[in-house]
């Protein structure tokens, strides 16, 4: 199993998945349609099929236009968010494959939308698998409640994705690593572990590299979102229940305009 980021639009990552062995490939999110091909092309491999996260433009506008460049490609999508250019809808537990040792679970992660899916995917014995979480899971973050309930996000965070086994890859839908452990650390000053992965990030960036993968371990450890079942982090934000602290860690992030210093600069 091969994972290639293409970075799209301003900040956006879309994904192959190749199966080496047949070259027959999936793209999530393909929303420049034109860098997707030419990566598969550049390897030799041939999409078949498109894997959507949910509907907003970013993430599934290309759907159409790459059905169009590849007439006959699948378009999967969830079954009740109304994912432009879907041929195929999904819901949680659905089970696609690609190739011949790749295999996808549908994981139903709504709140960001209310027919959000992320991607389980696994290959051969031995690799990590991966998921594809679109904007319900960020490194260090999560997406905005737009269509759903703190308690929604808690379920898609802390149990679905969180029962993953802890070396999942997680490939996420936008390049917000930074930013977000820079909050993570208002809520958790004393947090080494985000301390040193946001020194790391912040030179990957420098060196024009991504910051994805992250792992499901990685986001147990300094993910604010996902740390809220912990009771010092409920105390921390004034919360007596890991929806509470959620909702509460969500609030704090939509009012937070960065660091001291960056607002400085802007000055």
């Amino acid at each position: 199993m091969k994972i290639i980021p293409i970075p799209c639009l301003e900040d956006n990552y879309a994904y192959l998945i190749v199966d080496e062995a047949t070259k027959e490939a999936a793209a999530v999110d393909p929303v420049e349609p034109e860098k997707i091909i030419q990566a598969a092309t550049e390897i030799g491999a041939s999409v078949n099929a498109i894997l959507t996260t949910h509907h907003h433009w970013d993430h599934a506008g290309g759907n159409e236009k790459m059905s169009l460049l590849i007439p006959g490609i699948k378009v999967y999508g969830g079954s009740v968010d109304n994912v432009k250019g879907c041929t195929d809808k999904v819901e949680n537990g659905d089970k696609l494959s690609i190739g011949n040792e790749i295999n996808i679970l549908c994981l139903h992660t709504p709140c960001h939308t209310k027919g959000h899916i992320s991607y389980y995917v696994t290959g051969k014995d031995g690799e990590d698998p991966a998921v594809f979480t679109g904007d319900t899971l960020f490194v260090a973050g999560c997406g905005k409640f737009f269509e759903g309930t703190a308690e929604q996000m808690h379920q898609s965070l802390c149990v679905t994705l969180g029962s993953l086994p802890k070396p999942t890859r997680v490939y996420c839908g936008h390049e917000y690593t930074v930013k977000n452990l820079q909050f993570a650390l208002t809520v958790e000053p004393e947090n080494e572990k985000t301390k040193q992965k946001l020194s790391w990030a912040q030179e990957q960036r420098h060196k024009g590299e991504p910051t994805i993968p992250s792992t499901i371990e990685d986001e147990f450890e300094t993910n604010p979102f996902m740390r809220v079942d912990l009771p010092e982090l409920q105390a921390k934000v004034g919360a007596t229940s890991p929806v509470q602290a959620i909702g509460e860690v969500r609030k704090r992030k939509d009012t937070w305009r960065g660091p001291a210093a960056v607002r400085e600069s802007m000055l």
